[in-house]
């Protein structure tokens, strides 16, 4: 039996030229494109225009994979909600709703785990299972707003590539997810609104330049130096500060876009004020902003969260330094809301349970 086509990673043309194949009149591509992906039906027997006689053969042909709601855990500190979706293959992922001033953001996950294996993160910690579709990472923001149907007004204004999984690992999904999200028939969020980042895969940085979207790249640096970023980060010893700064300069170059620094800093390993000098030196000459992170404790790793002090002392270093600095509010505290922590949870509980 020939597997079902998943429905959300179909652009319109591309859902329009097989609706054709199938011998259905190419209006009703359309019909179905805005019943999918701007009023987030999840069944085609809820879709009012589509005739019943047609069912049959969509169900046979396309699948329309939507993530479930494994548990939805919301912050009594800030309203921050988080997700743990299953996906159609049992497949476990998780996504956050950060609530704002300016806007609701999402941010989502781009694979099943992570072969990355960063140090200081949860996501690598059960290492990596599969890349998600298109539609599978647009699901989750579909799924989130079905969630706030209720909820007048409500809308997703901004996203972050920033749960589990490298984005770049993912490239070609990940850039049909980017259009289909900004599609002005579906739920049309600009480019400029959308934030993705990476651990710094320099050929797809280089790759995702010339595709000259004008969406913030953020780099998870985390290091001023190769000997810090090798030990806590794996991809450095294939593509190291010099190559990775550099490609950042071709993106910029390219797009005019300020690119981001997230920088964890780490008790005793990359927090002090030489680390802070060291890097503003790296940096100098791009337009640029350092978001700065108390790193979350990992007992496994034996990392502990920068001093207040020290956290001071490191910002206004690179400020000094003409390089602009903010250190991230965190959200969801009490929720496990970085990414990874609450799948890591789950699956540690299934395998005790075992």
């Amino acid at each position: 039996m020939t597997e079902k086509i998943d429905i959300k990673s179909l652009n319109e043309a591309e859902l329009c030229e097989i609706i054709v194949e199938l011998g259905i009149p190419k209006f009703r591509a359309k019909q179905i494109w805005l019943q999918l992906f701007q009023k987030l039906k999840t069944d085609f027997a809820e879709m009012s225009d589509i005739p019943k006689s047609l069912l049959p053969t969509l169900n046979e042909h396309f699948e329309i994979r939507t993530p479930q709601v494994l548990e939805k855990l919301v912050s009594r500190l800030d309203g921050t909600e988080k997700y743990l979706f299953r996906l159609y293959d049992g497949s476990i992922i998780e996504s956050v709703l950060m609530r704002y001033e300016h806007g609701n953001s999402v941010c989502v996950s781009t694979q099943v785990g992570c072969r990355q294996g960063c140090a200081f993160c949860a996501s690598t910690k059960n290492g990596f299972v599969r890349s998600l579709s298109a539609g599978e990472i647009l699901g989750q923001i579909e799924s989130i707003t079905r969630e706030h149907m209720g909820e007048e007004g409500f809308r997703v204004d901004n996203i972050v590539l920033m749960g589990i999984g490298e984005p770049l690992d993912n490239y070609d999904n990940v850039l049909k997810f980017l259009h289909l999200v900004n599609d002005k028939n579906g739920l049309n969020i600009g480019y400029r609104h959308i934030s993705l980042s990476t651990c710094g895969l320099v050929p797809e940085i280089k790759r995702l330049a010339r595709e000259n979207l004008p969406i913030t790249l953020s780099i998870s640096l985390h290091a001023p130096n190769d000997e810090i970023r090798s030990a806590t980060m794996p991809i450095n010893r294939r593509y190291n500060i010099d190559e990775l700064i550099e490609a950042c300069r071709e993106y910029q170059a390219v797009t005019g876009r300020r690119i981001s620094f997230e920088y964890a800093l780490i008790d005793g390993v990359n927090d002090s004020v030489e680390h802070a000098r060291e890097l503003a030196k790296r940096l100098k000459g791009l337009l640029c902003h350092v978001n700065l992170i108390p790193v979350n404790p990992i007992k496994e790793k034996n990392f502990k969260k920068t001093t207040k002090n020290n956290l001071i002392l490191f910002t206004n270093s690179l400020n000094n330094s003409k390089i602009n600095a903010t250190v991230r509010r965190r959200l969801g505290a009490d929720i496990d809301a970085a990414c990874g922590q609450l799948r890591n949870k789950r699956m540690q509980e299934a395998s005790q349970n075992n």
